[in-house]
């Protein structure tokens, strides 16, 4: 028996979603791969930037909404943003809020945003996934991805899995 996926929407971030990221990600298990809750000012920025990459290149990362039309995370795709890694490549991303972990929305959300970046003439993605994060590797393995590298993260103790995805 195949499990149903939930409805899931996504939407370009507004600047009010930046209070409701803040929101729903100001949890320490939430955010345990990223070094912990952010301020404000973080999402003020990344959902600025999402705009600007929506406007430019057709994708982002997506604001995502659960079937009542609460904000329940993003996910979607970017240039990789950082100097270290796979520079010039389109990164997926996603990241939800915990009373909506193992229902299926990363995946349904991230099963469109693959779409919706073949549509926009993407030809690879890849995810960037700290090797201990057991949630972000079966959704990735789920879309479909491959294991690329392992790589050592800062510090040297932690290692992180690049997958990637031809589209």
């Amino acid at each position: 028996m195949t499990k149903l996926l939930p409805d899931v929407q996504l939407r370009v971030p507004t600047e009010e979603d930046a209070y409701a990221w803040h929101r729903v990600f100001n949890d320490p298990e939430v955010m345990r791969f990223q070094g912990g809750p952010a301020e404000l000012s973080v999402y003020e920025e990344l959902t600025a930037r999402q705009r600007m990459h929506d406007a430019q290149l057709g994708f982002c990362f997506w604001t995502m909404l659960d079937e009542a039309g609460e904000v329940i995370g993003f996910t979607g795709a970017q240039p990789w943003p950082r100097e270290w890694g796979p520079a010039g490549s389109i990164e997926i991303g996603w990241r939800l809020a915990r009373p909506y972990w193992g229902k299926g929305y990363v995946t349904a959300a991230a099963l469109e945003t693959i779409e919706r970046v073949r549509a926009a003439g993407v030809p690879e993605v890849v995810a960037m996934v700290e090797s201990t994060n057991v949630r972000s590797i079966a959704v990735a393995e789920r879309l479909g991805m491959e294991l690329a590298e392992v790589f050592a993260l800062s510090g040297g103790e932690r290692r992180g899995h690049r997958y990637r995805l031809a589209l």
